[in-house]
């Protein structure tokens, strides 16, 4: 590992480098400078790292400023003081003068505590702007998964993020506030307890509310829905013009559908609401499905899409679990049990009843 020098002063000496580096820079200022102060500002320096980077911080905060029309309140001039005055805490004009050179960098000259302190306050402002941007800088990043893929994803929340096949969410994270835009497809989310930070999965139309549980959202097209296995989650909308709905709360074990402006809420057993998402594990689990919508979720991980040729084939009832990523090897076995024909064409395969 290597070491890296640091340029910050050690906690509790901060104050103390600073006040010294006030000092100097208003001895600076006035215009009195001889080489001897030269060359003690130069040992000064060479004494610690942090010296001079106090001294230049100061220095750079003071020239932004133009030297602080604020020092000058009280002057009846216009323009701030002129080099080398000061305005006492009485409002007098004070030419400070400098008798001896100083002998030792840390030596204090008495400078007036008003203009050393408005420098702390430079300091001060600009650190507390830098600590401002921090707290509402808003960290955004893009995921995307490929059709027929799945990805884990850790948040820098210490939530977990799992996205299905040929999904993109967009993750921003700010000290207020956790967003996660789900653009497409679906994501299984693990969110990390935080209370001032509620974790927001917005979809377009509705946002799910969550502070720390465990729950899959997906989109399909204009429809939504939401499997809850842990905790408790808000489904409500957005209120962007839509008809008014009042927000649902879904324990561990719902299952929200929303479908335009319906939105229908069921309650099972948390087994059943965590088959639907076996797509974690690379599976697909059905019970008493048709052959339909069996088709449309193997269409979701696969290029090579199954067509229904004809009602009958579509209104078959599928149950059990098959690779979501062998759709092939799913036809064959339909081909085997249930009154099924499969015609391979290219980039698809039609099923038809026999």
């Amino acid at each position: 590992m290597n070491a890296t020098a640091s340029t910050e002063p050690v906690p509790g000496r901060s104050q103390e480098i600073e006040q010294c580096a006030a000092e100097w820079l208003a001895r600076l200022d006035r215009g009195v400078w001889s080489d001897i102060d030269d060359q003690a500002l130069q040992t000064w320096f060479g004494t610690d790292t942090a010296h001079r980077v106090a001294f230049l911080r100061l220095q750079a905060a003071w020239r932004e400023s133009d030297r602080l029309q604020a020092l000058a309140a009280g002057l009846r001039d216009s323009g701030p003081p002129p080099r080398g005055y000061w305005l006492s805490p009485a409002g007098e004009r004070v030419m400070l003068t400098r008798r001896n050179p100083p002998q030792r960098a840390h030596r204090r000259t008495g400078v007036p505590k008003f203009a050393m302190t408005t420098l702390l306050l430079i300091v001060g402002a600009l650190a507390g702007g830098a600590g401002w941007r921090n707290y509402t800088r808003v960290d955004s990043t893009r995921y995307q998964t490929a059709l027929g893929a799945t990805q884990n994803l850790p948040l820098a929340d210490g939530s977990e993020a799992t996205l299905s096949s040929d999904s993109r969410i967009e993750v921003r994270l700010s000290r207020h506030q956790r967003k996660i835009a789900l653009q497409q497809g679906e994501a299984f989310f693990s969110v990390a307890k935080d209370p001032g930070r509620p974790f927001v999965v917005d979809t377009g139309t509705h946002q799910v509310v969550a502070v720390g549980t465990r729950f899959a959202v997906r989109r399909d097209g204009a429809d939504l829905r939401v499997v809850v296995t842990e905790g408790t989650v808000r489904l409500e909308p957005n209120g962007n013009g839509r008809s008014a709905q009042p927000a649902a709360l879904l324990p561990a074990g719902s299952i929200a559908l929303v479908r335009g402006d319906a939105v229908l809420v069921r309650h099972v057993a948390l087994q059943d609401a965590e088959r639907l998402l076996d797509w974690r594990q690379g599976l697909l689990a059905f019970r008493n499905t048709t052959l339909a919508e069996v088709a449309a979720e193997f269409n979701r991980y696969n290029a090579r899409k199954l067509v229904i040729g004809d009602p009958a084939a579509g209104n078959l009832r599928i149950g059990g679990s098959f690779r979501a990523d062998n759709a092939t090897a799913f036809v064959r076995l339909l081909e085997q049990g249930f009154p099924v024909h499969a015609d391979e064409s290219g980039d698809r395969i039609v099923l038809r009843s026999r």
